[in-house]
């Protein structure tokens, strides 16, 4: 049997939207609980607990306890990465110290929240070139995936390749929707590379800019 509660509120159809193909869970219960900040997801705490023993059942192990936590908070340095961008060039973080930098981690190219996301930080890119600042996108599609996507739609900002989803896993980014979904997580560092802002929701995907604007006019 599984115990849920999920401080989400959205009805099922708006979810599923945005989904990919749901991976098999194990007969585990789960209790998962999300922690409230500036969005709806911050972030999933999941913990896995023992089945229920059962007549034939001779398991006697001790319950075992895992946690998806963020490894970057508020205050730090993330980790370095250099990654490749939609034209096959290497880029990595240390380019940008010295301006604010906004790195935004989304599910994929071409989906409808990501699409709707990347066109708002295109239409907003002039004030956060006024703010002095770069922004970064990043997911796990490849160069020509990335290159087709920005020529489509115009995008005027860096998309980075994250093949494997190595420095999603390194930054430690939530997933959502019981980890079938990759996270779609903002940072908003300082000139100094320091985080000054995590912004996590998955379901409203424009909010990202609103909350990083705001955030980079009051540095």
């Amino acid at each position: 049997m599984a115990s849920l509660s999920v401080s989400v509120k959205h009805s099922l159809p708006s979810l599923l939207q945005y989904a990919q193909t749901p991976k098999n869970l194990n007969s585990h219960n789960l209790t998962i609980v999300s922690k409230s900040s500036q969005s709806q997801l911050y972030g999933l705490k999941v913990i896995h607990l023992p089945s229920f023993s059962t007549p034939s059942s001779s398991s006697s192990s001790s319950p075992t306890r895992t946690s998806i936590v963020a490894k970057v908070n508020k205050g730090s340095a993330p980790p370095p990465f250099t990654l490749k961008d939609q034209d096959g060039k290497n880029v990595s973080l240390s380019k940008f110290k010295g301006k604010p930098v906004v790195v935004y981690f989304y599910p994929a190219d071409e989906t409808p929240g990501c699409t709707k996301q990347a066109c708002a930080f295109r239409d907003s890119y002039e004030k956060f070139k006024k703010a002095g600042a770069e922004v970064v996108g990043i997911s796990g599609d490849d160069p020509a995936s990335h290159k087709a996507f920005a020529k489509k739609y115009r995008l005027p900002f860096t998309l980075l390749c994250d093949e494997g989803n190595k420095v999603r896993k390194e930054w430690g980014i939530p997933g959502d929707l019981f980890g079938t979904l990759p996270g779609r997580q903002t940072y908003v560092l300082d000139k100094n590379g320091v985080v000054q802002l995590i912004y996590n929701n998955q379901f409203q995907p424009e909010k990202h800019i609103d909350e990083t604007l705001k955030l980079l006019q009051s540095l």
